[in-house]
């Protein structure tokens, strides 16, 4: 039998996962004029993650991908260890679920994802941990085009520095389709 908690971690992270995958493409499609069938993700830092990861587990809807200093592998590290207990228990195998380096080892795209990432980042050995993104990618054939983009950290200004490169790359994706 489920624990309260247990029950309440699943409702939360089902009301999350809901909105982004659910009610706000119905929103953006009850109320623009947006091509429902070319919709991309993208974020930075916790929101790349985010991207990564609801990326490859929903590619039906979102056909391309990008992050700029995404958390990689959040199971290898202490922010990510910290949330997956808090939002999904102690059960390592179900972290696997909601993590990039390891759904890449499942998940098959034809497009290539795209990430970023500055080189002076404070977070990035540490927290970040692209290193086992990449080995995964690798390990796979997995398609990944990682950007290392030297004397950035993980500030606004690299964001802004590289944005335009990022939607570009999604409405090359999408002239693909």
């Amino acid at each position: 039998m489920k624990t309260r908690v247990a029950i309440a971690r699943e409702a939360n992270r089902d009301l999350e996962i809901g909105y982004v995958v659910k009610e706000l493409p119905e929103i953006v499609a009850s109320n623009f004029n947006a091509d429902m069938d070319r919709v991309g993700i993208s974020g930075h830092s916790m929101g790349g993650y985010g991207a990564l990861v609801l990326g490859l587990r929903n590619p039906d809807l979102y056909k391309s991908i990008s992050a700029f200093s995404p958390i990689g592998a959040p199971s290898l590290c202490s922010w990510g260890q910290k949330a997956f207990t808090a939002y999904l228990g102690e059960d390592r195998e179900l972290w696997k679920e909601y993590d990039a380096s390891e759904l890449v080892r499942r998940v098959r795209r034809n497009d290539i994802v795209l990430v970023d990432q500055g080189t002076e980042d404070e977070f990035l050995m540490d927290q970040l941990r692209l290193d086992s993104l990449v080995g995964a990618c690798h390990e796979k054939n997995f398609p990944l085009k990682i950007r290392m983009q030297r004397d950035y950290d993980h500030s606004y200004y690299f964001i802004a520095s590289f944005i335009k490169d990022h939607i570009e790359f999604h409405a090359e994706n999408f002239d693909k389709l």
